[in-house]
């Protein structure tokens, strides 16, 4: 297949301010990052990890200006972490108009010899951490009269894979979420939406995932490959951006496996 064509910003987020959460590294987090500066948004970028966020970060200034860019460390699952990566928000830009909530944790185990640790370590990233954000957000937002939440769901939370029932149960709960929010938020002024990707390739995933299961799941998608973490990317703008204006508690596939 013919690689797809990068396509250049035009615009659709300038002087937007977005934070975005796992935005460290190669995968869609740091992907939707560049992309919203390109397209003209001020980023506040978060990852648990220091050393990876710091170089991001200071890569994303090199290219786009210390006065747009700002990092924080931040662990979704912990409360007074998500509090003070938004406040950093306010405090640095001095509004919120998108929070991008990408981070999730994967892993593999049947169910039957599934530990609560795997269990509960998996949904307390994935779903509770996308509660955590979402509410902060959502406070900030509705106070202001305006704001946009994209959050980071999948295609497992529609269709069934063996040894994901953690991750699968998150990502559905991370749709539902985001359609009960979002009628709670649209008298406020604020629109709250997903993305469903499916396999968006970048160095991290090849690490974890076998290459059996990689040409599986590639295999599937009627394009007959894999997705580039800037395409999820530009479909995350789409939802922030005023393209999108009437679009709210939707749930939008990046990836011909839907039902």
């Amino acid at each position: 297949m013919t690689p797809p064509r990068y396509v250049p910003g035009h615009g659709l987020l300038r002087d937007r301010v977005v934070v975005i959460t796992a935005a460290a590294g190669a995968g869609i987090g740091g992907a939707t990052a560049r992309r919203c500066l390109e397209e003209g948004a001020a980023v506040l970028v978060s990852d648990t990890h220091e050393r990876r966020l710091a170089a991001s970060a200071a890569e994303l200034e090199k290219e786009f200006g210390a006065d747009r860019v700002a990092a924080r460390v931040c662990d979704v699952t912990a409360e007074e972490q998500v509090r003070a990566l938004y406040a950093l928000a306010l405090e640095r830009f001095g509004r919120l108009d998108v929070a991008v909530n990408n981070a999730g944790l994967g892993g593999t185990a049947e169910l039957a010899d599934m530990t609560d640790e795997q269990w509960t370590k998996v949904l307390d990233v994935t779903l509770n951490g996308t509660m955590r954000c979402t509410r902060a957000a959502l406070r900030i937002m509705r106070d202001q009269g305006s704001g946009v939440i994209v959050n980071n769901a999948s295609v497992i939370g529609w269709r069934a894979q063996r040894g994901q029932s953690h991750y699968a149960a998150a990502k559905a709960g991370v749709m539902a979420l985001t359609r009960c929010a979002a009628l709670e938020a649209a008298a406020h002024g604020v629109r709250i939406n997903a993305v469903s990707p499916s396999l968006a390739m970048h160095p991290h995933l090849v690490k974890v995932t076998s290459a059996e299961l990689l040409e599986e799941l590639t295999r599937r998608e009627a394009q007959g490959r894999y997705a580039e973490p800037w395409e999820v990317a530009n479909v995350i703008v789409f939802l922030a951006s005023d393209y999108s204006s009437y679009m709210t508690g939707e749930v939008v596939s990046v990836s011909s496996q839907h039902p």
